[in-house]
């Protein structure tokens, strides 16, 4: 009786599948999918085929423009736990009470190369991440690695353009990677990690996230404090040698990846904890460096742990919710704002706008970044602009409308100065680079010197060789030494 039940039960649930009618894009029933429509066997196949028609289109146009940077990326959800209340730093209100959740989308990417790249590749990782908080969404958008090569955005195009594969062989050069790098020396810390084991992650769950940029914390008194943001992966930092990398890249060059989901798939939760580091604004001046400069590290201000970021979820579809997912530094919620920093300056213009040109002016209606709490403006029509949308009041103000807002000032201080185009002050290119240089282990040390001498050997030009190793023997002598004797430089050749 009991295998007749289950018997009735199969043939129910196949004749409830075979009974789904697919239908077109308009709603209409699909009168066959598996053969076009011809007149007689041989015959022309019809214009009048308009489900073949469809489906040639809708598959023509599966592709939107690759991202410019960050193209290959891995999508996950999860939750954000607030561990300790930082009101008296700022009045945004995810981190105003313990144990608050906060949902998450998070994207980790490789930077330079394309969308189908290999995820060995020596890259900073992007390490993005979309807070849907109750006062609209929060995205810190930084990457795995905690400073920047360049703390100005105007050079921005060019480091792309340097780092990018060459417009006339469409491959990835050293000799115009270095020949910019040569003019570039505030780089010299962040290479530092990149030439390092750092720059090849074992997996996207054993690596930290920093926000990178300093940002700006104003609480409810309307006091200011200037922040950085910093992830600690609690699965450990693990990086793959340059030897392991090609034993990796033979098997599988989808490792991250695959090693995120899997970890997902079992419940194997990956987890990092939310640090901040805080200075007070009246502190600004108290440090050897300027605190708005990108390139830097803040190595002796403490770090502060405010909550954990868990991911438990595969995104349902990798479309909607990864390639489509717009990340934007602009993106803020009352009580964190932006600091001077130029290059987050940038940042902010440039992101935005990015995802705008990719996925056109209403991207922030698609699932991925549609906020959760309800968007009142009057920022109206637009390609795909598929918000029910009613009456007739579409501008502000309006005596027939409800809608309001007033400006009230978050930051009080007064700004002056003269226009000017202008190197900040102290830029101190190297001292932070040695630091790391000896805080390195003996073996990291082998291999970061092996890094760099395979990189530089691929170098034409010698006096851009001495160049690069002159910057690595100013951080510190061992570390250029070491290098350049690897080139077979002497040492005259990077310390006249």
């Amino acid at each position: 009786m009991k295998k007749i039940s289950i018997i009735s039960a199969l043939v129910l649930s196949v004749c409830t599948t075979a009974q789904t009618k697919m239908t077109t894009s308009a709603g209409t029933p699909v009168n066959g999918d598996k053969e076009s429509m011809t007149l007689g066997e041989n015959g022309p196949v019809l214009l009048e085929d308009v489900h073949l028609i469809e489906k040639l289109q809708h598959f023509s146009r599966e592709r939107i423009p690759e991202r410019v940077m960050h193209p290959r990326g891995t999508g996950a959800q999860g939750y954000f736990i607030t561990t300790k209340d930082i009101s008296s730093l700022t009045k945004a209100k995810i981190f105003n009470q313990v144990n608050k959740k906060t949902p998450v989308l998070v994207r980790f990417s490789s930077v330079i190369h394309s969308k189908g790249s290999p995820e060995t590749a020596r890259d900073p990782r992007g390490f993005a991440v979309k807070f849907y908080t109750e006062e609209g969404n929060w995205d810190l958008v930084g990457n795995h690695i905690p400073t920047f090569f360049i703390r100005d955005a105007i050079k921005f195009p060019d480091f792309t353009h340097a780092n990018k594969p060459s417009p006339v062989t469409d491959l990835q050069d050293e000799n115009r990677i270095f020949d910019y790098f040569s003019q570039t020396p505030e780089a010299l810390q962040t290479l530092t990690w990149l030439q390092s084991d750092n720059g090849t992650p074992k997996s996207f769950r054993e690596m930290d996230g920093f926000g990178v940029n300093t940002f700006k914390f104003i609480n409810d008194k309307g006091n200011i404090s200037w922040v950085k943001f910093h992830f600690k992966s609690l699965q450990g930092i693990k990086n793959l040698t340059a030897e392991e990398v090609v034993q990796v890249q033979g098997k599988d060059f989808s490792h991250m990846t695959r090693d995120l989901y899997e970890n997902i798939a079992a419940k194997n939760y990956p987890k990092w904890d939310l640090y901040i580091q805080v200075i007070d604004n009246k502190d600004i001046g108290k440090y050897n460096f300027n605190i708005f400069d990108d390139t830097k590290q803040w190595f002796d201000v403490e770090e502060i742990k405010v909550g954990t970021l868990v991911l438990d979820q595969i995104p349902p579809n990798f479309f909607q919710y990864t390639e489509s997912a717009a990340y934007a530094p602009s993106r803020v919620v009352p009580g964190i704002g932006f600091s001077p920093d130029k290059m987050l300056q940038g940042r902010l213009f440039s992101y935005a706008d990015a995802q705008m040109y990719r996925l056109g002016k209403n991207h922030q209606l698609l699932p991925a970044n549609r906020p959760l709490v309800k968007v009142n403006n009057y920022h109206i029509d637009g390609a795909m602009n598929f918000e029910e949308r009613t009456g007739d009041i579409n501008y502000y103000p309006s005596t027939q409308s409800d809608l309001y807002t007033e400006f009230s000032p978050e930051d009080k201080r007064v700004l002056q100065g003269y226009l000017m185009r202008k190197e900040i002050q102290n830029p101190d290119n190297f001292s932070q680079a040695g630091i790391l240089y000896r805080g390195y282990s003996p073996s990291e040390k082998n291999n970061l010197v092996k890094n760099w001498v395979s990189a530089l050997s691929k170098v034409k030009d010698s006096k851009v060789k001495a160049k690069m190793v002159s910057y690595l023997y100013q951080a510190d002598p061992d570390y250029g030494t070491r290098v350049g004797s690897g080139l077979g430089l002497q040492k005259n050749d990077y310390t006249k």
